[in-house]
């Protein structure tokens, strides 16, 4: 029996990947968006939760592996929110730092908590070893070929 199905494999499960991938995301961000943040906000807000200090806006744009336009317009709709400050640098006055507010902490403590319970929703149909099994999968897409 000829199989031709096996040459369209890869190109179908590149798409039933990405199809998965888009799903999720576009669950969590469903999700945030009840607390007023996306995922990108989120990951803002995270990273300068676990440095803890007001951070430089071009470092900020590394960890979150985004271009400097790019978090400047975030830190921007973040200030608007109230859920962080532009500081100046006191050692660098050419050098803008974003620190996170009260009001950026307690949203990012929901956003977790929202973020948490959808995860376990959308991965409630599979069994432990099946996740095991999803973790490792994705580990391995993500290794250099």
């Amino acid at each position: 029996m000829n199989d031709s199905s096996s040459t369209a494999a890869p190109l179908s499960m590149s798409f039933l990947v990405l199809g998965a991938a888009h799903e999720v995301e576009a669950r969590l961000e469903g999700a945030l968006g009840q607390v007023g943040l996306s995922l990108a906000k989120f990951r803002v807000l995270s990273q300068l939760l676990e440095v803890g200090e007001a951070m430089p806006l071009g470092q900020l744009a590394e960890r979150c592996s985004c271009v400097r336009s790019n978090m400047t317009q975030l830190v921007d709709r973040l200030e608007a929110d109230r859920l962080v400050q532009r500081v100046a640098d006191a050692s660098d006055r050419r050098c803008v730092r974003a620190v996170l507010t009260d009001e950026g902490r307690r949203r990012h403590t929901e956003g977790a908590r929202i973020l948490e319970e959808t995860e376990r929703e959308v991965f409630a149909r599979l069994g432990a070893p099946d996740r095991a099994a999803l973790e490792h999968l994705v580990q391995l897409l993500r290794q250099p070929a």
